[in-house]
This record gives structure tokens, sequence and C-alpha cells, in this order.
């Protein structure tokens, strides 16, 4: 069943640029930047706090004070008075938080809820966990970040490796991968032209400081390595037999977005454009088999289609999440999609990998693309952590 109520406002959404690991934004509170950002797009937007009754926290790796989430960026962004969850399933929190959203203004719960994403992969916490049972009393020691990439709880496996499986089952080669890299790296090169005019329409510049002094200035993505054949060819996999090299898998990185989400009238009230406003259709989720994560966004897709009642070929315009090159081979092969039709301007393989906000910055990319191509069905979908996925369908016009 399609959703009927559920719309963002064309223009009310920003990111950050997204900057490598340990980059300009590695020694940056994650929640803080996410009210520092929030507040610059208020203000260039003349938007009120007081305009949401509601707002969705998204973040996967925890901060000092991370306890008080949702209210607390409430608090810092001027708006006191409302609350909402802290939402993290890896990188399908920022799918999760539309559904979170949506649902409350579905059901008239809520009128407009404010969605916020933010995560910094750089300089994650070191936990240690007490077990009065050990020996000699000691307990067991995590880095949530790098612990959490490397070993599924469920399997023991990597993400990479989850990888290098489905390429095996499905008899994806390293040439397809590297080929496939090439096409999304060119994408992202179109998204810099005219001095980052696509960008520019929705990527917000982030002033670093020291205590009240500025010190500078992130204005674009930092991280982004140039990309050619031969630069692709000579990397070595990263795992012995495998066909992932350090060129064909995204990389971790830090950085905030956000979006607006409420009913049809106030959407076209605060997007300024009837005919841009873009209606949240329907959202699907899947789960494959254990450590077979890239596989997931096929039948994640197939499931967002299915619940708006239309089929691939009626989308105008698909992203997708692609820690891996190899997500998109299997994606275009099984939807019966040529590479360049998905992913213009740009996705994560290319610009980044912060978790949280990441396939929101995906959404905010397909939603200027419909707009520039004329409206019609968009629809991202996104891996997440070990054997899952979500999709979203949305339709302006």
């Amino acid at each position: 069943m399609a959703l009927e109520k559920s719309y963002i406002p064309y223009g009310a959404y920003w990111s950050t640029p997204f900057c490598r690991w340990q980059g300009s934004l590695g020694h940056l509170h994650s929640v803080e930047l996410a009210a520092g950002t929030t507040r610059t797009f208020l203000s260039e937007k003349g938007f009120s706090p007081d305009t949401f009754d509601s707002l969705v926290l998204g973040t996967t790796i925890m901060q000092r004070h991370g306890l008080y989430g949702a209210p607390w960026l409430a608090g810092m962004i001027g708006a006191p008075t409302i609350t909402g969850p802290t939402v993290s399933q890896a990188c399908a929190t920022s799918v999760r938080m539309l559904a979170t959203a949506a649902f409350e203004v579905e059901l008239g719960q809520r009128d407009c809820v404010l969605t916020v994403a933010c995560d910094r992969t750089s300089n994650g916490p070191h936990v240690y966990y007490p077990n009065p049972l050990g020996t000699g009393g000691m307990g067991k020691p995590e880095d949530p970040v790098w612990d959490n990439f490397n070993s599924d709880p469920n399997t023991g496996q990597s993400m990479i490796q989850t990888a290098e499986n489905v390429a095996k089952e499905a008899g994806i080669t390293r040439e397809e991968e590297d080929a496939l890299t090439l096409v999304r790296y060119g994408q992202y090169e179109d998204a810099l032209a005219d001095d980052r005019a696509f960008q520019r329409r929705y990527m917000l510049p982030v002033e670093l400081r020291r205590g009240k002094k500025v010190t500078g200035t992130v204005e674009a993505d930092e991280g982004v390595f140039p990309t050619t054949a031969d630069g692709l060819a000579k990397l070595r996999p990263v795992l012995d037999g495998g066909t992932v090299t350090f060129g064909t898998q995204t990389y971790p990185a830090d950085g905030n977005s956000g979006l607006v989400v409420c009913g049809k009238e106030q959407a076209t009230r605060l997007g300024g454009d009837a005919n841009a406003v873009i209606q949240l259709c329907s959202f699907g989720e899947a789960r494959v088999e254990p450590a077979m994560m890239p596989k997931a966004v096929v039948p994640a897709a197939r499931d967002a289609l299915t619940r708006a009642g239309i089929e691939i070929g009626d989308c105008a315009v698909i992203k997708t999440h692609n820690p891996f090159a190899v997500n998109d081979v299997l994606f275009c092969r099984e939807l019966g999609l040529e590479p360049g039709r998905i992913n213009r301007y740009g996705s994560p393989l290319i610009w980044g990998h912060p978790q949280a906000p990441t396939g929101l910055r995906a959404v905010i990319e397909m939603i200027e693309e419909l707009f520039l191509s004329g409206g019609g069905y968009g629809l991202f979908s996104g891996c997440a952590a070990g054997d899952t996925a979500m999709a979203v369908v949305v339709k302006m016009g």
C-alpha cells in the first residue's frame, strides 16, 4: 500500500560536505556539528524552529552525551519544546528516519518533522565492557567503528568479505568492478561542473572554529581521490584471492545531512513550488542470507516498488548506497539497468561513507535530479550491516 499524506518540501534539506576519515571534520562532535548546520539551514531558509512539532535524529557512532539524542539537538537549534527518537540502523538509518517521520505524519500524529542525520567515523570511541566473571575480573574492549566493520557477530565476517561472497556467487569480476567505479567517478565529476553547480543546490559549507575564532571553511567534499583505469588496474585486492580493491570500495567519512517531512499543504508552503513537492510513496526492506550484504539492495528495492505500485522502468531517477562496486554491478544486472542509468552526479562509492547521513544525502541528490529532469518517480535503495537493506520510493509532480 502506497503512502498518501507524507511529503518533502522542495529545497527543505541539506548536506554538509563529506570529509574523509581523520580529515577536517574529524575533531568535531557529530551532534554539535549537526546542530550548527541545522541552525544555518533554518536561517538561510527563513524557517522558524517553531515550524516543527517533532524531530528524528539518526546516528550510529556514539558521541559524548549521546544519550540525550534528539531532545539535546532540539535544544541546540532553538526548539526546546519538541522531542523525538534517536534512530540507529547502520547504513539504513536514513531511510528508517524518513519512515519514522512519514508514518507519524501519515497517521496524523505529527504535522512537520525535522530529520537530522550525523556521524563521525574519525576518532571513534574506545569502549571497555566490565566483566566481573572474567579471569581476574578482566573485561573486554571494543573499538565500535573498526571492530564492527571487521566482524559481524552473526557470522564473524567483515563488510568487505560480504562483497567478496556476493562477487563469488554472482560471478562478478574484478574488471566489472573497475569499470563500474570509473562510471561512478565520471558521474561525480559531472556534479563538480560549473563550479560544483549541482552540489551547491543542497550542500552547506561548514565553518571550522577554535573557540570563537573561525579558522577555516569546508565547502566541498574532502578525500575524493582521482580515479583512472590505469590506477585501478594497479591496485591489489584487499583480501587474498579477492576482487575488491581500495579503489572499488568506499571509505569512512564524517558529515551531516537533514530533511523536512510534513503534509502536502505545508510542503507546498515551505517549498514555494506546488509543482515540485515530493511525495514519500513507500518504503521497503529485506534481509538475505548471512554475510551477503550487497544482495539485499535488490529485494529491498523490489519491496518498495511493489508497495508503491510501480516497476523499475517507471523510475526517472535511481540512487543506491554502494559501499562496494559489487553492489551496483549486481543491482544493475538483476534489475536490467545500464550502470550509467543510476547514480547520476555521484554516490557513496565516490564521496564517502559517514553511515547515518550517507543515505540521506543520496535521497537529497535524487530529489534534485528529479527536479532537473522534470519530475517523476525516484528510487533509493541501500544495504546495511551484514545482510540487510532498506529502500524508499518518492514522486515529484
